[in-house]
């Protein structure tokens, strides 16, 4: 029995409270009960629940896949039959030749599809005979064969004696046609049953070999392709789905023969390469611009597919990886594996790594200037550096250096530069910049040498050089040290480097990160014979760091992966070989360490009869003259007196910038007679006869100022 509610209801104000007023009972009935939920509702959860299972999943695409293979098959099967019995497949041939432009082989197919016809119609001309012919020839065959067996049966009855034999093989051969009769008709019941479901069994055969089915009902190990080889067939499928109408169409009407657009495929080092020819009216740069919907076709990523433009018309040229084989790392530089290589810097190419094809990738460094750019922490000071360590095994280079981000990236050519400035900040800009405007000044000296004079190399490497471009520092004349203008002192001496230096071996090597007009102006990084960018941002980037032709002829640091494709550089310059049509090429460089790098320069200073290395420009106004030769002397045991009036220009440009060699015979003549003499038919300084003229004066207490 239910219970049911009883509530007392009184008034509530004490001012109207009745004592005598009856109680008012409220009786309230039971809550109704919940409404049942229809059947139907009930069955159709259960229906999601079943259709939304996995294993129905499974089941559905089983049956579409095996379904899909029969329909395929027969289509397959229908397309090669109507290809064997017409000339569809000369058609196509014929348009696919057209399309490419080649008419030479379009008339060949045209002639040979006009000699499938004659010979069809002979065929069917010869039908039209056959009844006839068949008839004559069952008629003299029967009339043969019966002559035939009759005779053997004259021949069997006078062997045997009995008269009977005359018929007992055309007996025989009677009963034989009865038995294969009576097999067909017992056999016959069966086939016509089993016949059909052997014909589908052969077609899902077909079907399932060409994989005729929609790719989301294939089994798992068919949908993931990554890493399969790639195909003209591939190839030709992923041209066909980058979604240029022109180029689909193109495909389209070519059939199976859109293969003939492409070249041999070509293994090229961890990959292959192909060369593509585009059917009238598709544009290189509309495969170009689909470079990332391509890559996904061939069942790459994006990073692994490089599209350039070679020198033949509407041809694009594809790189396509093996699967993962960018990821892994390429062998250790030469410089590190043979300890006895050294350099020449006129005839000789740095190691630099590995081209795409896995061939090694050199670089010529004479006379060229150059300018390496990327994203920050991506190897560009690794990679300029190990051209410095190359070069540094040729005894006649010098070097000046400036690092301005100071880590000691570059402390081991302490000894084997003549000046190395390591820190980042506005003080270090002003002294790299004087170091850089010292290397000018040797250059014009160097210009205005007599004809024929040969100048020994002078590199001056600046790494991260988008300090200097970026410093608020002035002088005292308020030039200022950095920026874009032409008073800009850094700027200004760079453009006169890269104006004449290469023509008498003083050349700028800039390292740089993520390149703007601020931070390299467009006059700077245009004049760089050299130019090779490590992963970038944006397209716009990349045209600074390589220039617009390199980028419109397929160069794209920009679609290099931050963090993953480090050491990573796309390169333009006349120094590397670059494949025949191209603009730039694409180099892993080798990683060499800083415990290699020391190795190297400690062979480099071997070499060498020792080098002070000056870490900051003196700008004061008192100097020793004899003194600061002593100093850019060093350890040497003698050092030509060219060079010494190159490294005191650096050591000072305001003191001894303008100094000759009339200048510098006079301080030493002063100092002593023979400490400036002739060796092997050139004017040297000797270090001993130096120390001692130092000696003497300092004991006579003399002194003198320039």
């Amino acid at each position: 029995m239910s219970e049911n509610v009883v509530n007392l209801h009184k008034p509530t104000d004490p001012a109207t409270v009745d004592e005598t007023a009856p109680t008012v009972l409220t009786v309230m009935p039971d809550a109704p009960p919940a409404r049942p939920v229809p059947l139907w509702v009930r069955s159709g959860h259960a229906v999601k629940r079943v259709a939304t299972d996995e294993r129905t999943k499974n089941t559905g695409r089983v049956v579409v896949r095996h379904g899909a293979y029969v329909v395929g098959g027969a289509r397959i099967v229908a397309r090669r039959t109507w290809d064997g019995r017409t000339g569809s497949r000369y058609e196509r041939m014929m348009r696919t030749a057209e399309a490419a432009g080649n008419m030479e082989a379009a008339e060949e197919w045209e002639e040979r599809l006009q000699r499938f016809r004659t010979a069809r119609h002979h065929r069917r001309m010869d039908l039209l005979h056959s009844p006839v012919e068949a008839a004559k020839g069952m008629a003299v065959g029967t009339g043969m064969g019966i002559g035939v067996l009759v005779g053997l049966g004259v021949v069997m009855a006078i062997s045997n004696g009995d008269v009977k034999d005359v018929i007992t093989p055309l007996a025989a051969t009677i009963d034989f046609i009865a038995l294969l009769i009576r097999i067909v008709q017992i056999v016959w019941g069966p086939a016509l049953t089993i016949g059909p479901f052997l014909a589908l069994l052969a077609l899902w055969t077909v079907g399932s070999k060409q994989q005729a089915a929609p790719q989301w009902a294939l089994p798992a190990n068919a949908r993931s392709s990554e890493g399969e080889p790639i195909t003209p067939s591939i190839v030709v499928k992923a041209l066909r789905d980058l979604g240029v109408p022109a180029l689909r169409n193109a495909i389209k009407e070519m059939g199976d023969a859109g293969a003939s657009m492409l070249g041999p495929i070509r293994i090229a080092g961890c990959g292959i390469e192909v060369d593509v020819t585009l059917p009238s009216g598709v544009a290189t740069n509309e495969v170009q611009q689909r470079r990332r919907k391509l890559a996904e076709n061939l069942t790459r990523h994006e990073h692994e597919v490089f599209i350039t433009i070679p020198e033949a018309a509407r041809t694009v040229r594809l790189w396509v990886a093996d699967s993962g084989a960018l990821d892994e790392p390429i062998g250790p530089s030469p410089l590190v594996t043979d300890e006895t290589m050294t350099a020449d810097y006129a005839k000789g190419k740095a190691p630099w790594g590995q081209d795409l094809r896995g061939d090694a990738a050199a670089l010529s460094l004479y006379q060229r200037h150059l300018l390496i750019t990327g994203l920050s922490n991506q190897g560009k000071t690794v990679a300029l550096r190990s051209l410095a360590l190359w070069v540094a095994l040729d005894k006649s280079v010098q070097f000046l250096m400036g690092d301005l981000k100071g880590v000691g990236d570059w402390a081991m050519f302490d000894g084997l530069a003549t000046t190395l400035i390591q820190g980042p900040t506005d003080e270090h800009v002003i002294e790299v910049t004087e170091m850089v405007e010292g290397a000018v000044k040797e250059m014009n000296d160097r210009l205005q040498a007599p004809p024929g004079t040969v100048f020994s190399p002078l590199i001056v490497v600046v790494d991260e050089a988008q300090v200097a471009f970026m410093c608020p520092a002035v002088d005292e004349d308020k030039r200022p040290y950095g920026g874009a203008k032409a008073k800009s002192r850094y700027f200004t001496a760079a453009r006169k480097l890269h104006n004449q230096g290469r023509a008498v071996n003083v050349l700028l090597w800039q390292g740089t990160q993520d390149p703007t007009d601020q931070n390299l102006p467009k006059l700077v990084r245009e004049g760089a014979h050299t130019r090779a960018s490590l992963a970038l941002g944006t397209e716009s980037q990349a045209r600074m760091a390589l220039g617009d032709k390199a980028v419109d002829g397929g160069a794209a640091p920009n679609l290099l992966r931050p963090g993953l494709d480090q050491g990573t550089l796309v390169v333009a310059s006349s120094g590397i070989d670059i494949p025949k049509g191209q603009s730039s090429i694409t180099v892993r460089t080798h990683y060499i360490d800083d415990d290699a790098a020391k190795a190297i320069t400690a062979r480099a200073k071997a070499l060498r009869d020792g080098v002070t290395t000056l870490h900051t420009i003196d700008r004061g106004e008192d100097r020793d003259p004899l003194a600061d030769i002593a100093t850019v002397v060093g350890d040497a045991a003698r050092v030509r007196t060219k060079d010494v009036l190159a490294r005191l220009a650096t050591l000072n440009a305001d003191a001894y910038g303008g100094w000759s060699f009339i200048d510098l015979k006079r301080v030493l003549d002063d100092a002593g007679p023979d400490i400036a003499y002739k060796s092997d038919g050139v004017m040297v300084i000797g270090r001993d006869r130096l120390t001692r003229a130092l000696a003497n004066r300092d004991g006579d207490g003399s002194a003198s100022a320039a």
